[in-house]
């Protein structure tokens, strides 16, 4: 080797030498451990209890939760909200604590998806707003990219594999990129997310009835007790219910769902059917089913009840079980009642639910019933099949040809 391929070595080795000493320096630099200790909130300590609102912005997309007697969701009418989910919410928010931090300057938060919302970029944050009653900000922050373990790329602003924290930026402390714990997997900025999604629940129904537009399609279905079997009411000769196809329709709207809310009004005048539920409890449903989009419909539910105010006593009641089944009977009034106010209260919406839950509704009265078996017809005398069985073989018969044989004689009987 020669003094001039040696001077080669030498420099190339001093490069690689600067390079690995710049890496090093930078990666000190990106993962200084967070100037907040790990018993320290990152948000400080704020009033909490004083949010009553949280707003949430990404995009486009923004909803506005608000605290009255209980959460509601501005974007969707004041619809109540899950209020388990925004209290869940908040609360991580105000107990976040650094796990690592990250000096950023501008030009860097893109990388992070921190940007600022406002200027609505595709490495845009979220930003969530935490708000007094009066609208006041609380406290803000910007929920950014999520962070990945497993992809072994020692890149904090990449990698692979499952998420385990997630990147956050507060405005009014620039300059810095706390990662955390959270992943916050399940926030987003749409409002339909954040709805309450308990329905109406049809319990112990008594019976049901369709009416259609066009009358001959409409039906009503009955029963004597709760586990009794359905009927079809009024029906006419020839008619019996098919209890495999009337399946679905007696437990459609036990479990009712739906994916949105619009207001009341937004029905309008489409109507593909009118259902009214009956319950033994006294309870009555009455649905309208407006117009369908793509695989959902939209629906309007009236809830009422006549609830008994006192109980009859039994003929051969016992003085001794008199105190026991009026405390069941008050029990059970005070639950109906509950019930009654809880759903009497979805009146004031439109609902969008998913044809699933309605189509088995819509059956017209033919597809109720079983189908008739046809009877065979009666063959005309002198046919094929009333010639006597008996006579599969070929007699002996006289023709112009000369006499036909039996073919089931022994072949000895035919001559020469």
């Amino acid at each position: 080797m020669n003094r001039k391929q040696l001077i080669v070595i030498g420099i190339v080795a001093l490069v690689l030498c600067g390079i690995g000493v710049l890496l090093s320096r930078n990666r000190a630099n990106s993962y200084e451990q967070a100037r907040r200790g790990p018993d320290t909130r990152l948000l400080g300590e704020f009033p909490v209890n004083d949010v009553a609102q949280v707003a949430l912005r990404e995009g486009t997309n923004q909803v506005t939760l608000v605290q009255g007697e209980t959460w509601t969701v501005r974007e969707r009418h004041d619809y109540p909200a899950n209020s388990q989910q925004v209290i869940e919410f908040v609360r991580k928010l105000w107990d976040l604590r650094a796990a690592q931090s990250q000096k950023v300057g501008e030009s860097q938060l893109g990388r992070l998806q921190l940007e600022d919302p406002e200027k609505g970029g595709t490495n845009s944050a979220m930003l969530v707003e935490l708000k007094d009653k009066e609208g006041k900000v609380l406290r803000s922050v910007r929920l950014g990219k999520e962070s990945m373990r497993g992809g072994d790329t020692g890149d904090p602003f990449g990698g692979g594999g499952w998420p385990n924290g997630r990147w956050i930026y507060l405005p009014d402390q620039p300059g810095t990129a706390y990662l955390v714990s959270e992943t916050f997997m399940s926030i987003e900025a749409q409002p339909e997310r954040w709805l309450n999604k308990d329905f109406v629940r049809v319990e112990k129904a008594r019976s049901i009835q369709v009416d259609f537009p066009v009358e001959t399609n409409s039906w009503k279905l009955t029963r004597e007790s709760e586990t009794g079997t359905w009927q079809l009411a009024d029906a006419k000769e020839g008619e019996e219910l098919d209890t495999t196809k009337s399946a679905s329709v007696t437990t459609a709207f036990n479990w009712p769902s739906f994916n949105d809310v619009l207001p009341g009004d937004a029905l309008g005048e489409t109507n593909e059917a009118t259902v009214r539920l009956e319950t033994f409890d006294n309870f009555t449903y009455t649905v309208q089913i407006g117009g369908k989009t793509n695989n959902d419909y939209l629906v309007q539910v009236a809830v009422a009840a006549q609830l008994a105010r006192e109980r009859t006593p039994g003929a051969d009641e016992k003085p001794e079980d008199k105190e026991r089944l009026d405390k069941e009977f008050e029990t059970q009034r005070e639950k109906l009642e509950e019930k009654l106010k809880k759903e009497s209260a979805f009146g004031k919406w439109t609902y969008i639910v998913p044809s699933y839950v309605v189509d088995p509704l819509l059956k017209p009265r033919s597809e109720l019933l079983a189908e008739k078996k046809e009877e065979p017809e009666p063959a005309e005398e002198g046919s094929a099949e009333t010639t006597d069985a008996g006579t599969d073989s070929v007699s002996t018969a006289a023709t112009a040809d000369g006499p036909v044989f039996d073919p089931g004689l022994p072949s000895s009987d035919f001559g020469d």
